[in-house]
């Protein structure tokens, strides 16, 4: 299981992980994105970001780097990083499948990635990913799993997936929407030859949307790996649009908004890797101050009444333009 180098890692900043769906193509859900990128956002501009964050995470000790298939780039972008950095061989690479980036490097399209969860595209998107990373891939993820997703009836899928892990490949899946739990717990069902197929759940989990968290407590205790997505919402828990309590608290601590959001999930002792989507290299700073973040029951407490209904959260982040 890969995420055990991390399991005796010393560094405090060893189980956040840096996804790079931010940053692996010109536009994106999350809030800001006109201050954060370049004006010049073409494919060598992105490259050089992409590079800056994973050098600059990588020296903060950062261990866990977060792609997919359907984040433009990013796959290429990872891959031409740890070419160049031939030393680094203490970080776990996951991946996910299941999604196509048909946005062809624009922010204006009417469409910018398409979700298909059969076996064709398993096998399409897998051998795309083998030839961008190779032997670096630890992890490969079911993108977006939900429940009616037929990636967990798959019977067929299940047995090609059960063959890569025999290989040496951790398998996993991430969710979204307010089903999170439900998903959560039918993928945890899933069995080949009397064995568990999933090693990972990646999930949506931050101030405003908590409702996945008995399931994922339930995953951690059946031996999975959680990671934690979104943890500032797509930018909702940063910056001056934070809500009022949370830059109350986090002028009480003296840090970031994010760092507070991203620290009262690193508090649950489900998590085992909580994803910063940093698009800065100061917001990656602000982001891994998370780990000295203390909390204490008042400011929990206050912080807790943030939690919205998990339909009307997820409806609000459907309604995110892409920037």
């Amino acid at each position: 299981m890969p995420f055990a180098r991390l399991a005796s890692a010393t560094t405090p900043t060893a189980h956040l992980g840096l996804g790079l769906a931010a940053v692996g193509r010109p536009g994106y859900i999350n809030l800001g994105r006109e201050e954060d990128l370049p004006a010049d956002r073409s494919v060598d501009a992105l490259r050089e970001r992409t590079r800056e964050l994973l050098e600059a995470a990588y020296a903060q000790g950062v261990r866990y780097f977060d792609v997919a298939r359907s984040y433009g780039r990013s796959e290429e972008f990872l891959a031409d990083w740890l070419s160049g950095r031939p030393d680094v061989d203490d970080v776990v690479v996951g991946s996910k499948w299941g999604y196509a980036y048909t946005a062809d490097w624009r922010t204006d399209a009417e469409t910018h990635e398409v979700k298909d969860h059969g076996l064709a595209m398993y096998e399409r998107q897998r051998a795309e990913t083998a030839e961008l990373l190779g032997d670096r891939l630890d992890l490969y993820q079911i993108h977006s799993v939900t429940p009616d997703s037929p990636a967990l009836t798959d019977k067929e899928l299940h047995a090609a997936l059960a063959e890569a892990a025999a290989g040496g490949l951790s398998i996993g899946f991430s969710t979204s929407g307010p089903a999170q739990a439900e998903a959560i717990r039918a993928a945890l069902a899933v069995t080949v030859d009397g064995e568990p197929l999933f090693r990972t759940v990646q999930s949506t989990y931050n101030v405003l949307e908590t409702s996945a968290a008995p399931a994922l407590a339930e995953a951690h205790d059946a031996g999975l790996t959680v990671i934690v997505k979104e943890g500032v919402a797509n930018g909702r828990l940063a910056g001056p649009g934070a809500p009022e309590v949370l830059r109350a608290v986090a002028e009480e601590t003296s840090l970031g908004c994010d760092a507070v959001a991203l620290a009262l999930i690193l508090r649950q002792p489900w998590a085992g890797v909580v994803l910063s989507g940093a698009a800065t290299a100061n917001q990656l700073a602000s982001n891994l101050h998370a780990a000295v973040v203390d909390l204490d029951e008042d400011q929990l407490s206050r912080l807790a009444a943030l939690v919205e209904e998990p339909r009307a959260y997820w409806e609000r982040r459907g309604q995110l333009p892409w920037h």
